[in-house]
């Protein structure tokens, strides 16, 4: 049987990552970065952990996909992230040059289209990719969290 490596894959690997941090009591948020077919960087969020409002996934697979090409710059990258970027992370992506971000659920109160932000004008977008499966997952995360309190 012959892997299909299409947006789904790869964004089920991002989903895989949320997980992760679903695990870690971190907002189940995770992202691959891809180039050539290949994952270069894996991450998820991890701003309890390291008590670091800024360690969001994306912030975490920039810096990892950054040193394992050896450059500041991820042209040739597309990202896929389980919730639409916030402002900040958005910043990040638009320094970044990231060839294309595919994002899954849609954030309505703090994602960087509401909020004005922008990617780099050669940044491809696309959304909606499992945003059943990542939205599922989030509202789970805060439904637990609602209880807890």
């Amino acid at each position: 049987m012959q892997m299909i490596f299409d947006d789904s894959y790869f964004m089920r690997k991002a989903l895989e990552e949320a997980e992760r941090a679903y695990e870690k009591g971190e907002i189940p948020v995770g992202v691959v970065v891809v180039i050539d077919q290949q994952i270069i960087a894996r991450s998820h969020n991890l701003t309890e952990l390291l008590n670091d409002v800024t360690a969001h996934a994306e912030m975490q697979a920039i810096t990892s996909a950054a040193n394992f090409l050896g450059g500041k710059y991820l042209k040739g990258c597309t990202m896929y992230i389980t919730l639409e970027p916030c402002q900040m992370c958005a910043g990040a992506l638009y320094w970044s040059q990231l060839s294309k971000v595919v994002f899954a659920a849609t954030d309505h109160e703090r994602g960087f289209r509401k909020m004005g932000g922008k990617l780099h004008p050669k940044t491809a977008v696309a959304s909606g990719i499992m945003a059943e499966e990542a939205s599922a997952l989030l509202k789970k995360f805060f439904i637990e969290r609602r209880n807890l309190n």
